[in-house]
């Protein structure tokens, strides 16, 4: 492992361990000369390939022919930012130990362990690759989305970015509610070359998965979203059986009218505003007409998910989803007022059906006293016919 360059009497040593620390010596004529090596050692957990929020834990050795110092080490991440590991040594100052939790995917990069000594003077720097395979999404995203709309839901993964050389898989799963089963929709592979390949899994509603996107992309799309596809769709990575995950949330918004049509005039009809789930504390409902005032206005309930508003005239209303006071999704309806003839023609039906039923009132009634009067007259001859028979009444002698 190692050579003497002849042009310069250099000695070249490769693959240092710690075993070749110690003093070398070099003697030529009269001339002798020597040298110290002190070698370090950097050990990386997991070859420096790791998953969000996982431990990084770093072994730094030491060998020398001197006493070994006590080292002064500072750490900096990829941004060249200085970080606090929890720090570890043994008594004979040999072996130093530094711990640092919970990394995260923009801590990939180069980063740099200096070891600093005042006796014998060190000043030194070993660099080493951190690679944090995950999303450039947020942990956990909201979309939201109107009923019947196109929605795209992706998911930016950064093993190109970060230069991720291994292979690993995934799936995409969802669920409508935090405590149902998850329903697998997708499972795809990344190879150590980078390229992706999918599996479409899931017949449980139509979902199609768009061409030509980036190999560092996961993504699907819902034509003509329904509020039974809101929920949690999930995007999971897997590396040597550990994992890591980015949700997406999907709410959907409906607005509607009952009854559907023109608003006849002196007529009403209940607009309403509906949320595919339950809202959290923080959002709510409302409903407000355009140029409206303040009695224009409806805003839901805690936690319900919709919101009904009366309307009996003709105007622009729009059903806006506020979460932590910002509007997340507005959607709005246009109350169409009838034109005059359909209202003439609605108020001369209702006159029109008004007399029609007095008048049915009227011949039940006549009728009534037409059959009371019958009976009664078919009373009184039966009484006189009860009395002749009984003799009770005069007949005339011829």
């Amino acid at each position: 492992r190692s050579e003497i360059i002849q042009n310069n009497m250099n000695l070249k040593v490769w693959d240092l361990q710690l075993s070749d620390a110690g003093i070398y010596t070099c003697n030529y004529g009269s001339v002798t000369v020597s040298v110290s090596l002190h070698v370090f050692k950097l050990m990386i957990s997991s070859d420096g390939y790791f998953l969000p929020n996982e431990v990084l834990e770093l072994i730094l050795m030491q060998n020398s022919s001197h006493p070994l110092p006590n080292l002064n080490i500072t750490l900096l991440n990829s941004n060249k930012n200085v970080v606090r590991p929890k720090l570890s040594q043994d008594k004979t100052h040999q072996k130093y130990v530094l711990e640092l939790k919970k990394l995260e995917a923009t801590d990939s990069g180069t980063w740099l362990c200096h070891v600093h000594s005042a006796s014998p003077l060190i000043d030194h720097s070993i660099s080493f690759d951190v690679k944090v395979l995950g999303f450039q999404n947020p942990d956990v995203e909201k979309k939201y989305a109107a009923v019947d709309s196109t929605v795209i839901l992706s998911w930016h993964l950064n093993f190109q970015k970060i230069k991720w050389n291994e292979g690993f898989t995934g799936q995409l799963t969802w669920k409508q509610q935090e405590s149902a089963a998850p329903h697998e929709l997708l499972d795809f592979n990344i190879t150590a070359q980078g390229k992706q390949h999918k599996t479409k899994q899931s017949s449980r509603f139509q979902f199609e998965i768009p061409a030509n996107r980036p190999e560092s992309t996961i993504e699907m799309e819902l034509p003509k979203v329904q509020l039974s596809h809101s929920g949690q769709y999930q995007c999971q990575l897997v590396y040597n059986r550990r994992h890591t995950q980015s949700n997406i949330e999907l709410v959907v918004l409906k607005v509607s009218a009952n009854p559907v049509g023109p608003l006849p005039r002196g007529a009403e009809i209940t607009l309403l505003c509906q949320a595919s789930s339950p809202l959290p504390p923080n959002a709510h409902l409302l409903w407000e007409r355009e140029n409206g005032t303040q009695m224009d206005i409806k805003k839901s309930k805690p936690r319900e998910a919709k919101v009904e508003v009366k309307v009996n005239s003709a105007g622009l209303w729009n059903c806006h989803l506020i979460e932590d006071n910002e509007r997340k999704i507005s959607l709005n309806y246009t109350v169409e007022g009838a034109p005059v003839w359909i209202s003439y023609v609605t108020t001369g039906t209702c006159i029109g059906g008004s007399l029609l039923a007095l008048g049915l009132a009227c011949l039940c009634i006549i009728s009534g006293m037409n059959w009371q009067r019958r009976r009664q007259r078919a009373k009184r001859m039966t009484q006189a016919r009860q009395h002749l028979l009984e003799n009770k009444t005069c007949q005339c002698q011829q």
